[in-house]
């Protein structure tokens, strides 16, 4: 049986590693774009959106709607994406220590 000294120290070194990995991950960005790449949104590893560029060509005061609909899924499509990088990134430190759907 491992004695509880051990443990704690592999305890403190997993959650050193799990905050080296989110600082890591606030500096890695995904895209995720809507409307064949008229609205394109960056996320960040940390689930946070970074910027929204958006093609002119999609922008008409008389379509309010179209622009909204293409943002939101642009977002969501990034937020997705930054969620799946997250995950995998954890799960190399992790070496399936973490139950599934824990991260």
């Amino acid at each position: 049986m491992t004695d509880l000294g051990e443990m704690m120290r592999q305890a403190q070194e997993m959650r050193a590693r799990f905050q080296r990995l989110q600082d890591e991950l606030g500096g890695k960005t995904v895209e995720g774009s809507s409307g064949g790449g008229m609205v394109v949104a960056t996320a960040n590893g940390r689930q946070e959106l970074v910027s929204v560029r958006i093609e002119k060509e999609v922008v008409s005061p008389d379509d309010v709607v179209l622009l909204q609909d293409l943002v939101l899924a642009a977002v969501n499509d990034a937020l997705a994406r930054s969620k799946e990088m997250a995950a995998s990134e954890m799960a190399k430190i992790a070496g399936g220590m973490l139950p599934p759907g824990l991260l």
